[in-house]
């Protein structure tokens, strides 16, 4: 038995809604440490790369159709990257450095590790916005988590577009089976560092514990607010329907891959220590994109007649 299109979204929203939660809460409960967050972003690295590449991009493509559909698809792909290359550059949103326990690790390996010309400004600018440690006084403004929350707001609305465009091809070829569950999956594991980064900000600013927990719930529906959205609200577009739904695969794909290789990568790459923990990560996550594959139908991205 295999659950409906509509069906499944509805599941994929829950889960995804409920994994953001908790990963807003998870500051209260449970102390992040570097080495655990620097490989859960190498994994979801991979992951992203890997739905990009294997699902998001060749699905649009399948559904563009004709001579054209790569060049359309990667113009989309191309679009999508600069707007959330555009994104990060102006609200800086993605704040990943939950703990200082491993600062000192990292701070050694700079000085012996990285003896070449580079200064690595943005290592010390995520710094600058990291929760600061305890007897400190904080570095963040009352108000800075503002522009973290606005910029992955927009950012997990394209999340959700990217889950609606998948189950709408889902629909338009007729298949069956799990044929989002990359897709759901790389949005899935990305949530909770994204609500972290919201709420630990909020912390360090002095606000509330209901305020943080507020902000969390609404950011926790935003990724299937977008979904839903595009899903039900596509068909008005009439026989525009299936070009707007494979731009939208192509737009997410470059979305993915500037959050991959601009935001989560980068990061990962200029801390030294653990270099082969990491990596396995990084190409675990491409793996199981490649891997998902064998839950789509065989026909799932070959052109729509």
């Amino acid at each position: 038995m295999t659950l409906s299109p509509t069906l499944l979204l509805v599941a994929y929203c829950l889960a995804i809604a409920g994994f953001s939660l908790v990963g807003g809460l998870l500051p209260n409960w449970v102390r992040m440490t570097h080495t655990r967050t620097q490989s859960a972003m190498s994994f979801v690295s991979g992951l992203m790369l890997g739905v990009a590449f294997f699902h998001l991009l060749p699905h649009s493509v399948a559904m563009l159709g004709g001579p054209a559909a790569t060049d359309i698809a990667v113009r989309w792909l191309m679009l999508g990257l600069i707007v959330m290359l555009l994104l990060l550059r102006m609200f800086h949103f993605h704040q990943h450095d939950f703990s200082d326990e491993e600062e000192h690790l990292h701070d050694h390996d700079h000085d012996h590790d990285h003896d070449h010309d580079h200064d690595h400004d943005h290592a010390a600018a995520a710094h600058a916005h990291a929760v600061p440690s305890r007897g400190q006084a904080t570095p963040v403004h009352r108000m800075s988590w503002l522009g973290i929350a606005l910029g992955l707001g927009v950012h997990t609305l394209i999340d959700g577009i990217a889950l609606g465009a998948v189950m709408l091809g889902e629909i338009a070829d007729g298949a069956a089976g799990l044929v989002g569950v990359g897709v759901f999956l790389a949005i899935l594991l990305h949530k909770p560092l994204d609500a972290m980064s919201i709420t630990t900000v909020m912390a360090a600013g002095g606000w509330s514990r209901s305020a943080r927990a507020t902000n969390n719930l609404l950011f926790a529906l935003m990724c299937p607010l977008g979904a839903l959205l595009f899903f039900f609200g596509v068909d008005f577009l009439g026989d525009n329907r299936d070009y707007l739904v494979a731009a939208a695969l192509a737009f997410s794909a470059g979305a993915f891959i500037c959050i991959a290789l601009s935001d989560l990568l980068p990061e990962v790459h200029f801390h030294s220590h653990d270099r082969t923990r990491l990596t396995l990560a990084f190409l675990l996550g491409i793996g199981l994109a490649y891997a998902i594959g064998a839950l789509e139908p065989a026909n799932f991205h070959l052109p729509v007649h």
